[in-house]
């Protein structure tokens, strides 16, 4: 299989030079820009051709490379042919760079290239770029016409300054493949159900499915889809893996894979990517680009960067992107972006690929076939999508604004005090409705045109105001309103039946939601853009709603692995005496602290208990310690930082000698992704169903699915509840070894409702009546623990 290489890819890596002027913020969204395409292209002659696919193979050092890409239109007449390549942005035509300039034409200059070589009767071809200045709905055409000769020259000077790079690429291709030909899989044997999996994944890359997997914790998910997705990957099957993350823990899972495997031999790029604010130098804060050294003249240093970080390291973790940044002045966020070109394995957050407004343009703006989709812990992306392509904005922060922007005679801001009252004033309308009809909240389907017209406006002014601005507390200010009104004006323009508009307001400010119910739709999208895609995670039970919220009921395969640890290493015990909705809690505390006590006073070890709120937490916990003063506890708080969390979770010690009972939220930091191994965790409690708590917004994901298939209350409450139930309750058995006790605490559990999505690995629950059926079921169990472990 011939290594493709995008026209834009190339065309932007040759002929990019100096500084690194990052673009301007733009209110463009790829939806935008595709309507624009698309209402140009239909107005064109019925000789236009619409998203013509053009390519070439060229042969470097032995390799084959098909350089390929798709032409907006191209038109065939009797005057000859002509090439249109359209372009959209906020800015003003004659406001690009030169470079910018080249980039465009230089694109286009290689369609042409191909397109004649396909026509050999015809000596030249008519090269336009239309521009289109959306913030103005302005249309800029140029054109210029060129000869079979001056193209060929270009494409030919084009691919002798790729040279070097087709050749690096070949290199590293046929070192990765040989290096995977023998590679074996990274343990000494697979455990229960792990050989399996491998082979599904593999499967589904070779059929290029779209594969939901559960996977029980300890099944070795990671390397159990990394390591079949490599072999594929050496049999050029697949060029590139992307490993789709929610949390920095599972990126650092996946590097672990990645290091094990390469410690057996394997040789290939793998990039972990870190979010912008989180990987750029501390000198890079609060300067513009055009006194930032790590952008003046970023790319007269980035190839020299590449060919250092490439030659020298296969790990291209974040201190090792760090590092060589430092050391060729380069500013490491774009580096590793640019580096990820050349990468087998791309490690990253969930957004890169399915946020509408920063997922990678380099990689999606089209599909290939050629890249693969791992996502871990994908019971995660629901309420992550959700997010994505939801936006909210209010004027609750216009009037600090206003406040800085009194003019003096240093900083006159006279047209930004304006800009800011006409929006103000547009909630202010707003505000006036919700008073007429005597209400605090509108719901509507409709996107809210008018605030969005008021905001683009907005925009439109700030987008220009602020770079004429230097860094000042207003200029700060400012700019966050900005990118709020920035991606709502964008999520906006996404609109379709899934999305709803609640208005919002508390007497004294107004808040505009734009809520996506349902992005199912836009995942499928995103996930449509590779060849296929393994969607993986510890609980994804039931499989059918997971794979209908993620865009996948139609299209994808399901496959269920048993728990590779013996069923009887956990007692699973439901508790039918307690009772915690709401108004039943006041009664219910009494029977709820003497269970804890039960459960953590039967054998002396670490216990974590998993409440579903705050409130709650804080509840429980000053009673027990009230009538138990002497058992030690802990709790989450909130806001904790990484050195917070990682200080509650080291006082879970392994052979501990007294007994400590740590408090925690259901659905929170604790109640996932942490490890605590053999006796640092003996006990898990959890307390209620782990329901959402009843409001608006989730009661509109209720009504939408009730509209759509008669399951609102199981999609917006009880699923979602019930998965952060299940992975809490995953946090106790982590190995062979491992034994344990989760206590259910809610009568709840125990109707048919909840044990039909009980997991194959729960069989042995046990329903309990009273406390002390309680403690003698739970001092039975450690009694057959004993007696095991002596035998």
């Amino acid at each position: 299989m011939a290594t493709k290489i995008g026209i834009r890819q190339l065309v932007e890596f040759v002929l990019r030079k100096g500084d690194l002027i990052e673009t301007k913020n733009s209110q463009n969204t790829a939806q935008m820009g595709a309507k624009i395409h698309r209402q140009l292209q239909s107005s064109r002659s019925d000789a236009y051709q619409s998203e013509v696919y053009l390519k070439t193979t060229v042969t470097m050092n032995g390799a084959d490379y098909v350089i390929a890409g798709r032409a907006d239109g191209i038109q065939t007449t009797d005057d000859g042919l002509l090439i249109e390549e359209i372009k959209t942005s906020d800015q003003a035509f004659e406001d690009l760079t030169e470079n910018t300039h080249d980039l465009y034409w230089g694109q286009v200059k290689v369609y042409g290239h191909l397109l004649l070589k396909d026509h050999g009767d015809v000596d030249q071809v008519t090269l336009q770029l239309t521009y289109v200045q959306t913030n103005a709905d302005k249309i800029t055409k140029a054109q210029k016409i060129f000869t079979r000769a001056e193209l060929d020259d270009f494409f030919k000077t084009l691919i002798t300054e790729y040279d070097y790079w087709l050749t690096l690429r070949a290199d590293l291709r046929q070192q990765r493949n040989a290096s995977i030909t023998d590679l074996p899989f990274p343990f000494p044997a697979y455990r229960n159900g792990q050989r399996e999996l491998a082979a599904a994944v593999y499967k589904t890359i070779r059929f290029q499915k779209r594969l939901f997997v559960e996977a029980p914790t300890g099944t070795g998910k990671t390397i159990s889809t990394l390591f079949p997705a490599v072999k594929a990957m050496g049999e050029d099957v697949i060029e590139r893996i992307f490993y789709l993350t929610a949390k920095q823990s599972t990126r650092h899972v996946a590097e672990g894979g990645i290091a094990l495997m390469s410690a057996d031999g394997l040789r290939l790029k793998s990039i972990t990517l870190t979010a912008k604010d989180q990987i750029r130098f501390p000198e890079e804060q609060n300067v513009r680009p055009e006194e930032n050294p790590f952008m003046i003249g970023y790319y007269d240093r980035l190839k020299p960067a590449l060919k250092d970080l490439l030659t020298h390291e296969d790990q291209l973790t974040r201190p090792v992107i760090e590092q060589y940044a430092r050391k060729h002045t380069v500013d490491p966020f774009e580096f590793s972006l640019d580096a990820s070109l050349f990468c087998d394995v791309i490690i990253c957050d969930y957004n890169y690929l399915f946020d509408p407004l920063v997922y990678l343009q380099r990689f999606f703006s089209e599909a290939d076939d050629e890249n693969f989709f791992l996502v871990d812990e994908v019971h995660n992306l629901v309420s992550r999508a959700r997010d994505m392509y939801s936006a909210e904005i209010g004027d609750d922060s216009i009037a600090a604004i206003l406040k800085l922007a009194k003019p003096d005679k240093s900083q006159p801001s006279d047209d930004l005090q304006q800009a800011l009252k006409k929006v103000r004033r547009s909630f202010n309308r707003l505000r006036r409705v919700l008073t007429d009809d005597g209400q605090t909240a509108l719901i509507a389907p409709e996107p809210p045109e008018k605030l969005l017209q008021t905001m683009r406006t907005f925009n439109e002014f700030m987008s220009d105001w602020l770079a004429q601005q230097a860094p000042s507390p207003l200029y700060d200010a400012a700019r966050d309103y900005f990118f709020n009104s920035l991606t709502f004006v964008k999520i906006g323009d996404l609109y379709d039946g899934s999305y709803q508009t609640r208005i919002v307001s508390d007497g004294h400010h107004v808040i505009v939601k734009e809520l996506c119910l349902d992005p199912s739709d836009f995942l499928n999208r995103s996930l449509s853009l590779g060849a296929g895609a393994v969607l993986f995670s510890a609980t994804l039970s039931p499989m059918s709603y997971y794979q209908n919220v993620l865009g996948s009921a139609d299209n994808s395969l399901a496959y269920q692995l048993p728990s590779p640890f013996p069923p009887k290493h956990q007692a699973i015990l439901v508790t039918q005496y307690i009772q915690t909705t709401y108004h039943e809690r006041p009664h219910s505390e009494a029977a709820i602290i003497a269970s804890l006590h039960a459960l953590v006073t039967a054998k002396t070890g670490n216990y974590l208990l998993f409440f579903p709120s705050y409130g709650y937490l804080t509840q429980i916990k000053a009673a027990f310690e009230l009538a138990y003063p002497d058992i030690a506890t802990t709790a989450q708080e909130n806001a904790m930082d990484a050195t917070a969390r990682q200080a509650f979770l080291d006082q879970f010690q392994a052979e501990p000698d007294q007994t400590l009972v740590g408090f925690c939220v259901l659905g929170g930091i604790f109640s996932e992704g942490i490890d605590l191994r053999g006796d640092r965790l003996i006990g898990v409690a959890i307390v209620s169903v782990g329901l959402p708590g009843i409001n608006p917004e989730t009661d509109l994901i209720r009504d939408y699915y009730n509209h759509e298939n008669g399951q609102g209350f199981a999609y917006a409450y009880q699923l979602p509840g019930m998965n952060n139930v299940l992975q809490a309750a995953g946090r106790l058995i982590r190995s062979t070894k491992d034994v344990g006790i989760v206590l259910l605490l809610d009568q709840r559990f125990a109707s048919r409702r909840y044990t039909a999505l009980f997991p194959e690995h729960w069989q042995y629950y046990q329903t309990i009546r009273s406390v002390p059926q309680l403690t003698a079921t739970i001092d039975n169990f450690w009694h057959q623990v004993e007696e095991n472990h002596e035998n």
